[in-house]
Order: C-alpha cells, then structure tokens, then sequence
C-alpha cells in the first residue's frame, strides 16, 4: 500500500524547485481563477516557516497590505504556484519566526543575507 501512495506522490512533485529558506523574501506567482478567467496573482512578502515533506511541504509567507499583517500558506508542489521567485535572501538563526506576528514596522525586518 505504501509503495503505491510513493508512486503517485512522486508524479505529482514538481520537477524544479526554486531554492529558498526561512527569512527570505520571496515573490509566489499563483493562478487565481475568476468565473471564466485566470489571472496570475504576484504575493511578495517575507517566509515565516517551511514544513512537511514530499508533496505536503508547504510554505508560509507573510505581508503587510494596507498596515495589516497578511499571512498565505502555499503548497509548494501545487499546480496552482507557477513559480516562486526569491527577491533578496535573509539572515536568521531560527527554523520558524513567530515572532515576526507580533511586530510592526522596522522591528519587523529580517537582514539581508550578504555573501
């Protein structure tokens, strides 16, 4: 039985993955239907955390619009993610940042990674 869930999970993985971590700034380019239409939908903001594995990874971003907090969690091997583009990379030392919820303005920024 086990065998058999592999074999499809492994169909549905997304052949390439762009290469990003907690604290990056990233673009996620999502297809948004409306009735008829579909759109591509840009949703830039800063990943909190990453979990799962295989075909249940999933990735959540937060931004701000209009002064609130806005948080997405995405699939990261949907088919309804075209692509995930990294704006600029962040310095952190945690796996997940809560943290960042609870602040506003400068104190919540992430320092940009430089190498």
């Amino acid at each position: 039985m086990n065998e058999i869930i592999r074999k499809i999970e492994e169909e549905q993985l997304k052949a390439e993955v762009p290469e990003f971590c907690v604290g990056d700034t990233v673009k996620v380019y999502a297809k948004v239907k409306e009735g008829q239409r579909e759109r591509t939908q840009v949703f830039e903001g800063i990943v909190l955390k990453r979990q799962g594995g295989s075909t249940r990874e999933t990735f959540t971003v937060r931004k701000f619009s209009n002064g609130i907090g806005v948080e997405k969690t995405w699939p990261l091997h949907s088919p309804i993610v075209e692509k995930i583009e990294v704006v600029r990379r962040g310095k952190v030392r945690r796996a997940k940042l809560n943290y960042l919820r609870g602040r506003v303005g400068k104190a919540a920024k992430v320092k940009e990674l430089v190498k």
